[in-house]
């Protein structure tokens, strides 16, 4: 599990996305080291992220 993860909603995870929500991922090179960031871009705030080398392998949701 990873130790550096940072949630910034405050709230709990909805179980279920709502039709109008819009999740996007990226990696983040902009701070000390790559960051894998997850975002709801439809929600103010709504995002977490973790230490890119600790996220799961991509590939294997393809």
């Amino acid at each position: 599990m990873p130790s550096d993860t940072n949630c910034h909603t405050g709230a709990p995870a909805p179980t279920v996305p709502a039709a109008d929500d819009t999740i996007v991922a990226s990696i983040d090179a902009a701070g000390v080291g790559e960051e894998y960031v997850i975002a709801d871009i439809s929600a103010d705030g709504a995002w977490l992220s973790m230490n890119a080398a600790e996220a799961p392998a991509l590939p294997a949701w393809r």
